[in-house]
């Protein structure tokens, strides 16, 4: 076979998804993900079905993503942002390419009305499709809690972001998300303000609270979420909803049954879509979508689900489901506790700017 003719051959199979002909060495497909957020066996099935070896790569805030495809070579074929605000500002920043949905089959599997819902961030769906969804609520240790606050309101955001509850609560360790993506909307929010809010004013009063926390919480972070919860370093962690369930199975899995459980406060909740992606410069971006569409098969989704405990947009998926995670309020939540949710919206540079340097403020500052 002349050189002419594999290198045309190579052409029309790069353009059939999944397909890689043994006698060729597949390029690799590199995936940047949040930390525990993927199947178990995923990443080796995907292989064994496409041919396409994989590079994992994982990170603990979106602000680490963006920092990634805005500032530097970004090196990876697949990536996971946040429909708002982080997936909406990548694509103004031409940092993410359009979907070929041609080689996506597999969109046909997705709920088309959550597909409507991030699409205020992705006109069209054109450039990500819906990867996880869950919320942003508490996690809790109610013994440990209920030892040090015998009245603690644990259905209720009071439970944290009352100074005078978490100064008691302090010695049994309180986390929060290292995300002011995440947090500041959360406490606009329960100030009952527009948690997309860019006045100066409202960002004051978010600061105020979050100031008289601050001498009590132990630690900001994202990765260690899970093992901080499941191992009693934290009994009130500011977390994912599939965190914290996650945290819950690892804790039953010592002996600790019941001794984790997630909240989503009765004053309502964020709820969050996450996205598959491809950025612009990605090498292999025939590998990206082979893999975008094997993922958003149901067995493959619903394994992936049962894994990490976040709920997924592939209705089909969902008798596959465990029923633990089928059936738990806490990944699917019934509607009276959905009509209390709140999305994220794009805000101004400006007001970015602003959110950021207030956060800056809160984790330095002792």
């Amino acid at each position: 076979m002349t050189k002419r003719r594999v290198a045309c051959l190579l052409g029309v199979l790069t353009l059939m998804p999944g397909i890689v002909p043994a006698w060729a060495e597949a390029p690799k497909v590199a995936i940047y993900n949040w930390n525990d957020y993927i199947g178990t066996d995923t990443l080796d099935s995907f292989t064994k079905a496409t041919g396409f070896e994989t590079t994992y790569d994982v990170y603990d805030s979106l602000e680490t993503l963006e920092q990634k495809l805005l500032v530097e070579h970004s090196g990876y074929d697949v990536v996971v942002p946040t429909a708002e605000p982080t997936l909406s500002r990548l694509i103004r920043a031409q940092a993410v390419q359009k979907l070929d949905k041609s080689r996506l089959p597999n969109l046909k599997n997705l709920d088309p009305a959550l597909m409507r819902l991030v699409a205020g961030a992705d006109p069209g769906n054109d450039y990500g499709v819906i990867y996880q969804w869950g919320t942003i609520g508490l996690g809790i240790n109610p013994a440990r809690i209920k030892a040090l606050l015998p009245d603690a309101p644990l259905e209720s955001w009071d439970l944290l972001f009352k100074p005078e509850n978490a100064a008691k609560l302090a010695a049994c360790g309180i986390t929060i998300l290292d995300s002011e993506i995440d947090v500041i909307p959360t406490v606009l929010h329960y100030l009952g303000l527009d948690p997309n809010s860019e006045k100066p004013g409202d960002l004051e009063r978010a600061e105020l609270l979050l100031q008289a926390l601050r001498p009590f919480v132990k630690t900001f972070v994202t990765d260690q979420t899970i093992d901080m919860l499941a191992h009693g370093e934290a009994c009130l962690a500011f977390a994912y909803s599939g965190d914290v369930l996650q945290a819950r199975e690892r804790a039953q899995a010592t002996g600790a049954a019941g001794s984790v459980t997630y909240v989503i406060p009765k004053e309502g909740a964020e709820v969050w879509f996450d996205t598959l992606a491809i950025p612009a410069d990605a090498a292999n971006p025939a590998g990206a979508h082979a893999f975008i569409n094997y993922v958003l098969q149901p067995e493959v989704m619903a394994g992936i689900s049962n894994t990490v405990h976040y709920a997924n947009a592939v209705s089909a998926s969902l008798p596959l489901l465990e029923p633990s995670v089928r059936d738990d309020p806490a990944v699917y939540p019934p509607p009276e506790i959905s009509t209390k949710f709140f999305t994220v919206t794009a805000i101004s540079e400006a007001a970015e700017t602003a959110r950021a340097r207030l956060w800056a403020r809160i984790r330095t500052e002792p």
